[in-house]
């Protein structure tokens, strides 16, 4: 079993997104085989054989690349999904054998964030939040990951530098017109054009903090719902656990548009692939 490589955040452009194995592009969410090298430690022999879901690739200063991968059949997957010591395994490529099944989509070459924001105890505030859990419950296409980040606002930073190229912030917005009204906000970073008050996890100051720490997706897109109820949870009487009535009748309106946004971002981002290469 390899040992991650260190020293790529050194190096200026993304990480890997895709690599050749025995001829097949393997990339996150691919499904490989793992084959440790002989002489190997105990966990080796352990996971020898084992199929396993390519979670990133790495590269080192001198070209080696390794891969970050979680156990298929892990009752702790999503722990290793978290990058959990235990749960997630590295080897280079000369130890994955991929499983590459006919017909099967190959790896994405396009990543997405999706991050629901909100309290769910402000009420509509909730919003990003329910939208998120909807949307995890739906097949989206690969390379698409949803969140729910509540108010967990530097979480939401350190996902942000993980090699995303895009990103759709979907939360509670307040701009005056009818409660239940959604939008669509590209913000610009450099004038702060949003604010929002009710939970303190401003999009922008977010992705500015990100900036500071690495590289952050390139385009940043906000759904937006119109609240009914802005509570400010100083006081036991704010403490509202549901989405009022026209919020809670856009949730689905709003799950079909951020599904609509990623295809977008997705077709978009390969376009420009194919134009780069």
């Amino acid at each position: 079993m390899s040992v991650p490589a260190s020293g790529w955040d050194e190096v200026e452009g993304p990480r890997p997104r895709i690599a050749a194995v025995a001829g097949v592009e393997i990339g996150r969410g691919s499904r490989v085989v793992l084959r440790p090298r002989a002489g190997g430690d105990i966990f080796d022999q352990a996971l020898n054989g084992k199929v396993a879901i390519v979670d990133r690739l790495d590269q080192n200063l001198e070209g080696h690349m390794s891969v970050a991968v979680v156990i298929e059949d892990d009752p702790g997957r999503d722990m290793g999904e978290r990058r959990q010591p235990g749960h997630r395994f590295f080897f280079s490529l000369e130890e994955v054998e991929p499983l590459a099944v006919a017909g099967a989509p190959g790896p994405a070459r396009t990543r997405v964030l999706v991050a629901g924001i909100g309290n769910v105890f402000l009420g509509d505030d909730g919003f990003g939040v329910e939208v998120a859990r909807r949307l995890g419950e739906r097949e989206l296409p690969a390379g698409v990951d949803v969140a729910d980040f509540g108010i967990r606002g530097m979480d939401l930073v350190y996902a942000l530098g993980d090699d995303y190229d895009a990103a759709v912030f979907v939360d509670a917005v307040p701009r005056g017109q009818a409660p239940g009204t959604l939008y669509v906000i590209e913000p610009d970073v450099d004038e702060d054009e949003l604010s929002l008050d009710t939970h303190g996890m401003d999009p922008v100051k977010v992705l500015r903090l990100a900036g500071e720490l690495g590289p952050v997706p390139e385009r940043l897109l906000v759904v937006g719902c119109e609240p009914r109820t802005r509570l400010s949870g100083d006081s036991d009487e704010d403490l509202v656990g549901e989405l009022s009535e026209p919020v809670a009748a856009a949730i689905d309106g709003a799950v079909e548009l951020v599904e609509s946004l990623v295809a977008d971002l997705i077709k978009q981002s390969s376009s420009e692939g194919e134009g780069r290469a």
